[in-house]
């Protein structure tokens, strides 16, 4: 029975691999910056609600460029896209660092970045993500999907854990600096690949081309499955505006790190025995099963009493949502005509952005009323009844099989 993880794809498609690789190194830096900045919020307000409304900013930022980003991706050459966002993300990471090296650091200051580091980002991710079936072909989708969630997770493992390192060796200047470094990497990969130009008949980015893309998702009961239940989990079941509140009576920045990180670890260990994603027919099923144990696992947390129990049921969760996510993005690859890909795309990053955005505010309030512990429990009951609600009232998506795949 093949378990481990696939890697043709890395070895029999170049493009595939620069891309790849570059994105590796880029994700670590990202995920540096992602403990560095909530870090740098609760030190100055002291404040879980303060963290939390990071979140309302990744929202309003999100919803603005998301859609434009997904109707650039169909209309113009979508590395060029990437370059071009990879660039800005460089330039808001600097501005960050720029802050911090300042005798008194601004907390509105980070806000205003983020603002801009996240519009970047979601208008890159469309055609980032729209790249993936450019690259390689429709029978690699899998295993090139259980690639990228590999990819993400090793950075986002080492990342938080290097982050912590940094911030209590060095300070929030140097860590900063460190992610700035790393888009250098990525920007010199994406130069080395090949233009990715769009169809020949591509439309120009218009609001009835974004219209259109809605349209067609609302049409396939498969996809709309995937948002709703993504959108649910990560809503009710994200603890991250949370983590520096509790890291602090458990060893400071180091602790946080490990907080970070552990949702990764296992997330790393589902991908890295992802072999047997590609047998798994009903996906739609698997989303629902993988959302279900993301909850289950978050109460538990809740419960945990001693730090190592507290990562091993992070652990436990990420390894569900990175389940979730292959067979998410498989179906979202396999059922997409590539001249809708990248509004999709779009509507794709808005459906799992939301979630954790508006997640991260709803926990962060909780919390401030009541306790972190008590937020992240109540928030893993709510994932698993909303999981349920949405198995039975979305009878399409949890009978959906792959075998029968018919693409409109």
């Amino acid at each position: 029975m093949k378990l481990l993880v696939d890697i043709a794809p890395l070895r029999q498609h170049r493009d595939f691999r620069l891309l790849w690789c570059g994105q590796a190194v880029t994700v670590l830096g990202s995920m540096i910056t992602f403990v560095a900045v909530p870090y740098q919020i609760y030190a100055l307000t002291r404040s879980t609600a303060a963290v939390g409304a990071l979140g309302a900013v990744e929202f309003v930022a999100m919803i603005g460029t998301a859609f434009l980003g997904g109707a650039l991706a169909d209309a113009i050459d979508r590395r060029r896209m990437v370059r071009i966002t990879e660039a800005l993300m460089l330039v808001a990471s600097a501005l960050l660092l720029v802050n911090a090296l300042r005798p008194e650091p601004s907390a509105g200051v980070v806000f205003a970045v983020m603002f801009l580091l996240v519009a970047a980002e979601c208008l890159q991710r469309p055609s980032l993500d729209a790249l993936l079936p450019r690259l390689v072909p429709a029978e690699q989708l899998v295993p090139a999907a259980a690639l990228n969630s590999f990819r993400m997770t090793a950075g986002a493992i080492a990342g938080p854990a290097v982050g912590g390192v940094l911030i209590s060796a060095f300070g929030l200047a140097a860590t900063y600096a460190v992610d700035v470094a790393t888009f250098t990497v990525s920007l010199t990969t994406l130069s080395l690949m090949r233009a990715v130009p769009p169809p020949p008949d591509a439309e120009r980015p218009s609001v009835r081309g974004v219209l259109d893309g809605i349209a067609y998702a609302r049409s396939r009961p498969e996809l709309i499955g995937t948002y709703l239940v993504d959108i649910n989990a990560m809503f009710w079941g994200m603890p991250n505006a949370l983590f520096p509140a509790l890291a602090t009576g458990l060893g400071g920045a180091s602790v946080l790190g490990l907080l970070y990180s552990a949702p990764f670890v296992g997330a790393m260990v589902a991908s890295a025995t992802s072999g047997w994603c590609a047998r798994v027919s009903r996906q739609g099923l698997g989303v629902l099963w993988a959302a279900g144990l993301w909850g289950v696992a978050l109460v538990l947390f809740g419960l945990a009493s001693t730090l190592w129990a507290a990562l091993l049921c992070l652990a436990l969760a990420g390894a569900a949502d990175m389940v979730s996510g292959v067979f998410r993005s498989t179906i979202w690859n396999t059922t997409i005509p590539d001249h809708l890909r990248g509004r999709l795309a779009g509507i794709e990053l808005v459906s799992y952005s939301t979630g954790p955005s508006l997640g991260n505010l709803e926990a962060g309030g909780v919390a401030a009323l009541t306790s972190p512990r008590f937020s992240v429990g109540l928030g893993g009951v709510l994932c698993v009844a909303g999981t349920v609600v949405l198995a039975v009232a979305l009878p399409a998506f949890r009978r959906y099989d792959s075998r029968q795949l018919e693409v409109h």
